[in-house]
């Protein structure tokens, strides 16, 4: 009975370290279903506001890095496609430069002329509630404040999931 339990215990443990892999595998720290992690950040172009102050609100957050080739084809496919798309219809976007001063990322914006919000990250702040590794990362969360969606990486499909999820959850 003794080494049944044991047993038992021994591969309990064995899955849960494997479902724990398994998920920081693509350095994922979030899960499809769980509450929004609570965090503060200050926009380039506005004051400082934290999760909360968004509340009811539908969020696309993008962590981007300017010297990541994925990210530089993808915002551009984000400010029109998205940003520009939905704003007024009561999407949030945030693209979070990953390891970017804010010096930096001010800069970037005048260079691409970008309008969709950019929020400084330098030091993976608000990335290591998200992840801690890869990118570009796309995480929506919905109005309740609960993740609906994660993916890692661009390609024109993922840019089309995304915009799918967004214009469902605006006509809900």
């Amino acid at each position: 009975m003794k080494s049944k339990i044991f047993l038992i215990m021994v591969l309990s443990l064995a899955v849960a370290i494997g479902a724990e892999s398994a998920i920081d595998s693509m350095g994922t720290r979030i899960e499809i279903g769980q509450s929004a992690p609570q965090f503060s950040m200050r926009p380039l172009s506005s004051d400082s506001l934290s999760m909360a102050d968004l509340k009811g609100e539908l969020i696309l957050i993008n962590f981007f890095a300017t010297w990541c080739n994925p990210c530089m084809q993808e915002m551009p496919r984000l400010e029109k496609e998205i940003w520009q798309e939905y704003q007024d219809e009561g999407l949030q976007v945030f693209c979070i430069g990953r390891e970017h001063s804010a010096e930096e990322l001010k800069k970037f914006v005048k260079e691409k002329n970008l309008t969709v919000p950019v929020v400084p990250d330098p030091e993976r702040e608000i990335y290591s509630h998200f992840a801690s590794k890869y990118i570009p990362r796309n995480i929506i969360i919905d109005q309740q404040g609960k993740i609906i969606f994660q993916e890692i990486g661009y390609n024109d499909e993922k840019l089309a999931k995304i915009k799918k999820i967004i214009s469902e959850k605006l006509n809900d």
